[in-house]
């Protein structure tokens, strides 16, 4: 159930993310769910750097998800 569950987080933050920054943007269902779970990794690590609590690399919730992955998806749209 684990990784079903990162799947499907990863999707919704994805496309929320790319509804954000890219909405013109053509991106797979892969793609979608690729950029999600990185934007879980990215949030987490800064959430766990803000927090105090060192700089772990560690999934976030769907919030932290989301706003990892809008940073991703800006950083690249800025390297188009």
């Amino acid at each position: 159930m684990g990784v079903v569950a990162w799947i499907v987080v990863g999707l919704i933050a994805g496309f929320l993310a790319r509804v954000v920054v890219r909405p013109g943007k053509q991106m797979g269902c892969l793609g979608t769910i690729a950029v999600g779970l990185a934007g879980s990794v990215v949030g987490g690590t800064l959430a766990n750097s803000l927090a105090g609590r060192g700089s772990d690399i560690a999934a976030a919730g769907l919030g932290g998800s989301i706003l990892g992955a809008i940073l991703i998806l800006a950083i690249a749209r800025m390297l188009d």
